[in-house]
């Protein structure tokens, strides 16, 4: 027994140490909760994420209803916020800063101040049996929000309660998910606040925009990297720097000028050819890369506008200075654009992304396109503005894609 708690903590020391290596939010609260759930053998399970007074339903994972599915493909789910108070079980947790160990959600007594909803197990055809629910507490204190795992299995599969001990080995976890937690979330504020220059220079790029693109652009990721057979370790590790960099792809229009980038009509020739300076002026943002993700973001930032055909742009130029380079010069002395696999794959998926959600939403110039016009659009430009492998993949994962639109709904 002493042995196999050490076993524990040294897993959990070593799982701390891995959390520290995610910096996307999305990506850690899914890395969060896979390994919590291996770790109490727990069958499902939730991440709430504390938004003021209220927790907003971020992340879920259910292997029972995953299994139902067709291979490869992923539970589509919706959020919402649910008040810190004392009547939810994940409401009752954040308020109170203690953990909930219950053996039954369906024997709760009534006589008690948090119930459970019934509903969700309804609607799936579910049985929610045991659930352990704890804060992420930080180590100052602050409760930044709630982990629920549900189900604890037994070695034939069978739903039992949690132990005692595993609240307590869960605690010790949910400490170091937190901490990891309010770095993700610095970080992503940051970015954001990144963003939000652009936004003001130019009012299509909003931060529901940028959301979209970089989660779009991980769910196509994946799903071509599992049909080319890449690991689950390189997809991980991709994934995380993809997410962050496409977030920034337009982030060089902070330098553009601004009766371009608010201009509500057409550009006139002269004024696209500045407007194409974004890429490169964003490119030089991470001239100096001091990490991956600086290396990565400077790709997709000079890369996200050419075309698998060559008729993108900025293509082949220096990138620091966006001048044409002498040996790759087109017709009127412009430079080629790059073609096929010469763009960065990075920059060939969150080409589709992005072109994908800018159909998709409504701006001041133009109403949003019907979903299935936007697919036709993406359907026509395979092998030509788009990677052909890619958009197989894009409608491969195109119903996640869809309720990713709806999760981070906004202009």
């Amino acid at each position: 027994m002493v042995l196999e708690a050490q076993s524990k903590l040294q897993r959990i020391v070593e799982l701390h140490d891995e959390l520290a290596g995610v910096n996307d939010l999305d990506i850690l609260l899914e890395h969060v909760l896979t390994r919590a759930r291996q770790f109490m053998r727990a069958d499902a399970g939730s991440i709430y994420i504390r938004d003021g007074e209220t927790l907003k339903f971020s992340y879920t994972q259910n292997d029972t209803l995953r299994r139902r599915l067709a291979p490869g493909k992923k539970l589509i789910y919706t959020t919402f916020s649910i008040p810190i108070n004392h009547t939810s079980i994940a409401g009752y947790v954040a308020s109170t800063g203690m953990a909930l160990n219950i053996p039954d959600a369906y024997a709760l007594s009534p006589d008690l101040p948090y119930h459970f909803n019934r509903g969700y197990d309804d609607l799936s055809d579910y049985r929610t049996h045991s659930m352990l629910t704890v804060p992420l507490r930080t180590s100052q204190g602050a409760i930044v929000g709630v982990l629920q795992l549900i189900n604890a299995l037994d070695d034939y599969g069978q739903a039992m309660p949690f132990s005692d001990e595993d609240e307590q080995t869960i605690g010790l976890f949910a400490t170091s998910a937190a901490v990891a937690l309010e770095r993700a979330q610095m970080t992503r504020a940051l970015i954001l606040r990144m963003m939000s220059m652009a936004e003001l220079r130019d009012p299509r790029e909003t931060g529901a925009h940028v959301n979209r693109v970089g989660a779009f652009s991980v769910e196509i990721y994946e799903t071509w990297a599992q049909a080319q057979g890449l690991t689950q370790a390189e997809i991980d590790r991709q994934r995380d720097l993809l997410r962050i960099a496409a977030m920034l792809h337009d982030v060089g229009k902070v330098a553009i000028s601004d009766v371009i980038l608010k201009k509500p009509g057409r550009f006139t020739p002269e004024e696209f050819e500045a407007m194409k300076g974004h890429t490169h002026l964003g490119y030089r943002l991470f001239v100096n890369p001091c990490s991956p993700f600086d290396t990565a973001a400077a790709t997709v930032a000079l890369t996200h506008h050419e075309c698998w055909d060559g008729g993108g742009y900025p293509g082949h130029v220096n990138p620091a200075t966006g001048e044409p380079l002498p040996d790759h010069l087109g017709e009127g002395g412009k430079p080629l654009g790059l073609r096929g696999e010469e763009i960065p794959l990075f920059g060939r998926i969150v080409s589709i992304a992005d072109v994908y959600d800018a159909l998709r939403s409504r701006r001041v110039y133009k109403d949003a396109m019907d979903e299935g016009e936007v697919l036709d659009i993406i359907a026509s430009e395979r092998g030509k503005k788009f990677d052909p492998a890619l958009v197989d993949a894009f409608f491969a994962c195109h119903e996640v894609l869809y309720s990713i639109g709806a999760r981070y709904a906004g202009t």
